[in-house]
């Protein structure tokens, strides 16, 4: 019976967590819960998971019913920290959106959890900082391409890779014209063709900022340089990812997209247990197709690969513009194409700033979305 904690459980990544977790009441125990203003769901989740501790973070008080007196509550931002270091068990599934995920990921760290990682900001914006706090085995990739990687190099016992290649979608906007992508309404933007997501991480998903972060995440979690990391565009996102080895095999892991298998794999590694997801059907499948991306068309690309060179706080300084630009288009203050505009001047302008504590990312993480809302008129 392992215990575990999740931060961000009324997500997409959160929910399907406790769905597959519901499968295995004999393996996994829920010990606590974290939200960050959905009151009304993460209160369901207490009263059928029955954890000792939980948390609102994006609230610094709320009325808690009192049959749920049995579990504590913790209010305010700096209670997802405290969740991480305090919650029983032996796991931290780290869920949430944005920066806010690496504190508390250090915190999980510092109390000698194990982290299920799919916050891609932890990675993005502290790397190096958390790489050094995870010795091997202490951290796994619950994104579905890093998931994906991390399966493929299982079976290459001392052989290193030559080459990463990270599968995307292509999003909603891969056929469409440079001009109609710029212009992009919000509701075409969350029409992702194959993954059911949140309304930011499928906004990246369009703009290929996810991708983007993703590489900046691969960078780290697999050692690799930059020049190693290849993107892939791979419409029906049936390959997840896959690995090249200097002898030319490439070995891939293929899927259903259903994030409850990466999810219950990382949660259950090195066990495989069932998901409830569809089998892959290769005969219904016909053909699996691949493409080079168009980094005019999607500059986030491009701009992962400068901010890797630029080192310091350049990628923190991406991630922290791409969310204000994602939520301020979201809010439909801008159109679309005006995210990678806002993220290049960020960059021109922060990318420079150093990374080496907290206090480093945490100056250069409030510039960068200073700058961002400066130039959201």
């Amino acid at each position: 019976m392992r215990g575990i904690a999740i931060l961000g459980s009324t997500g997409s990544i959160g929910r399907q967590a406790i769905e597959v977790l519901s499968l295995h009441p004999d393996r996994f125990a829920v010990t606590a819960l974290t939200a960050h203003g959905n009151a009304a769901l993460l209160f369901d989740q207490v009263r059928a998971l029955r954890p000792r501790l939980a948390a609102l973070t994006g609230v610094e008080d709320a009325d808690v019913p009192d049959d749920l007196s049995f579990c504590q509550f913790l209010f305010g931002p700096r209670a997802l920290e405290e969740v991480a270091a305090r919650a029983e068990g032996q796991d931290v599934l780290a869920a949430v959106v944005g920066v806010a995920g690496l504190k508390a990921v250090m915190a999980a760290r510092k109390a000698g959890k194990r982290v299920l990682l799919a916050n891609k900001e932890t990675l993005v914006a502290g790397g190096e900082m958390v790489m050094n706090a995870c010795p091997p085995g202490t951290l796994l990739p619950v994104d579905s391409e890093h998931s994906a990687i991390f399966q493929c190099l299982q079976g290459a016992g001392p052989n290193r890779y030559e080459k990463i290649l990270l599968t995307a979608s292509g999003g909603p906007f891969r056929t469409w014209d440079r001009e109609a992508v710029k212009n992009a309404t919000v509701a075409q933007a969350l029409g992702h063709p194959t993954w059911s997501m949140g309304a930011k991480i499928t906004v990246d998903s369009a703009s290929m900022f996810n991708k983007a972060l993703e590489i900046i995440e691969a960078k780290w979690l697999f050692d690799a340089r930059p020049e190693q990391i290849e993107v892939v565009v791979h419409p029906q996102s049936i390959v997840h990812s896959a690995v090249q080895f200097q002898d030319g095999a490439v070995i891939a892991q293929l899927g259903s997209p259903d994030m409850k298998v990466p999810i219950l794999y990382a949660m259950s590694y090195p066990e495989r247990l069932t998901t409830g997801a569809k089998p892959l059907d290769l005969f219904a499948l016909g053909q699996l197709t691949f493409e080079k991306p168009d980094t005019e068309k999607f500059p986030a690309i491009g701009m992962a690969y400068q901010a890797l060179s630029q080192g310091g706080a350049a990628c923190c300084v991406l991630n922290a513009a791409n969310e204000e630009a994602c939520f301020a288009f979201l809010r439909r203050e801008i159109p679309f194409g005006r995210i990678p505009e806002i993220v290049a001047e960020a960059l021109q302008r922060h990318g420079h700033l150093p990374a080496d504590h907290f206090m480093d990312i945490d100056r250069a993480d409030a510039l960068a979305r200073e700058c961002a809302r400066g130039m959201l008129g």
